[in-house]
């Protein structure tokens, strides 16, 4: 047994065993594809693989500002023993491949990025040339065959799986799909995440202050992490501490939304009605309550009728280590997506830090000692509901399930939650 908020908790399961019971009981379907426009299409996922329709480049061309050449007419140039080529075209870039040909002895002026004629296998570059007049040339240096040309299909061989179905796309993935040719792809809908926030106590920013009143900071924090992952947030108001108004606004999210997460009331004391209004809409309800994490044990992982709903403490830092930990991966599987790498270093740890046994997410600062290497320096002040701890902090050191600790001086690994100094 555990204790949350004072309150016990029967059996706490692992992170990683109730978030697997948890994907196998939810329906997580493709999501609908929509065509977008290239220019709309950055963080958004593949919804298939993008198959090449053509060679890029598809035409042999200069890699360098020159002269094309046939590579045997200039074997063995040199400063003291110029080949002498005559020129009889100049190719630009934007000329119509095949609109020039070359034979024994002859050259094309090319620039970068222009058709090699037909009949050349190589390109001069100009500093190794010199005109000795408006139609010849010397040449100081032999080439080999390709040289200081990109070979037709070199970029891209049509036919190739250049994105694969569930890329996130990226800048340089827009600017591949563009030289492709292709204006538009079809992406993965943005799954809908409904974001419920429980409690009397509530209040949101901007209305007039009440004395006791907690101002709603949560949801600022669980919409924007839906959005970063490439969620559209879905925000459903504070529900008041009562039963019907909770299940009211959960029954809306399920409506509305592909997934459902709400805040508060989900730990096990009188007052927490958010596990008993799930239980009551269908099942097969409550999956797993009270996970192995530390800040973020009152999470609770639910569907109805297939629906995934997650329960995340009402501590907004407890409800962020929730989603981290579980949230993430639900959103993640519902894009089809592996999401983005999670930016890591490695550490000594500054003074040794207590475990519970529970999965625990510990806030540190990253300093470089007198040797260079990076040493992690655990917040003092980090409660749940510390939001100045996770502003404060360069990142999360997560001691495993099960381990009593951290030693000083222990190497550990951090994930960075901001560039560090």
């Amino acid at each position: 047994m555990s204790r949350a908020g004072g309150r016990i908790f029967k059996r706490l399961k692992g992170a990683d065993e109730a978030l697997g019971e948890f994907l196998s009981r939810v329906r997580i379907e493709p999501l609908d594809a929509e065509a977008m426009p290239l220019e709309h299409c950055l963080n958004r996922v593949l919804a298939k693989d993008i198959v090449a329709p053509r060679d890029v480049p598809d035409f042999d061309r200069a890699a360098m500002d020159g002269y094309a050449v046939i590579s045997a007419d200039v074997l063995g140039a040199s400063q003291t023993n110029p080949a002498i080529l005559r020129v009889v075209g100049r190719a630009g870039v934007g000329s119509p491949p095949g609109s020039l040909r070359i034979s024994e002895g002859e050259a094309v002026a090319v620039a970068t990025g222009s058709p090699l004629p037909e009949g050349a296998d190589a390109v001069v570059m100009v500093e190794h040339t010199r005109a000795i007049s408006d139609s010849e040339i010397e040449v100081y240096s032999p080439v080999t065959p390709g040289e200081n040309v990109q070979a037709a299909g070199e970029d891209v061989r049509a036919g190739e799986v250049i994105l694969a179905r569930g890329t996130k796309l990226r800048p340089w993935d827009l600017g591949m799909l563009a030289a492709l040719g292709i204006a538009s792809v079809e992406v993965v809908r943005r799954p809908r995440v409904a974001i419920i926030s429980t409690g009397d106590e509530l209040s949101e920013p901007g209305e007039p202050g009440r004395p006791g009143a907690i101002l709603n900071s949560s949801r600022f924090i669980l919409s924007a992490m839906v959005e970063e992952l490439g969620g559209v947030p879905v925000y459903l108001g504070i529900a008041r501490d009562s039963l019907d108004d909770i299940r009211s606004r959960i029954s809306e999210g399920l409506r509305a939304c592909d997934a459902v997460l709400i805040t508060g009331g989900t730990s096990v004391g009188e007052g927490d009605l958010v596990p008993d209004a799930i239980n009551s809409l269908g099942e097969p309800g409550m999956i797993a309550h009270g996970i192995s994490i530390r800040p973020g044990m009152p999470t609770g992982l639910a569907a109805i009728g297939g629906k995934p709903i997650i329960s995340l403490s009402g501590y907004p830092v407890a409800a962020m280590i929730g989603f981290m930990a579980l949230a993430r991966p639900l959103i993640l599987a519902l894009l089809g997506s592996k999401g983005d790498p999670i930016p890591r270093i490695r550490a000594r740890m500054a003074r040794r830090v207590a475990s519970s046994g529970a999965r625990t997410f510990v806030r540190v600062r990253v300093k470089r000692g007198a040797g260079g290497d990076y040493w992690a320096e655990p917040l003092r002040s980090s409660g749940s509901g510390v939001i100045s701890s996770v502003v404060k902090a360069d990142g999360l050191v997560v001691i495993p399930e099960r381990r009593e600790g951290i030693e000083e001086g222990e190497e550990v690994e951090v994930e960075l939650l901001r560039p560090l100094d």
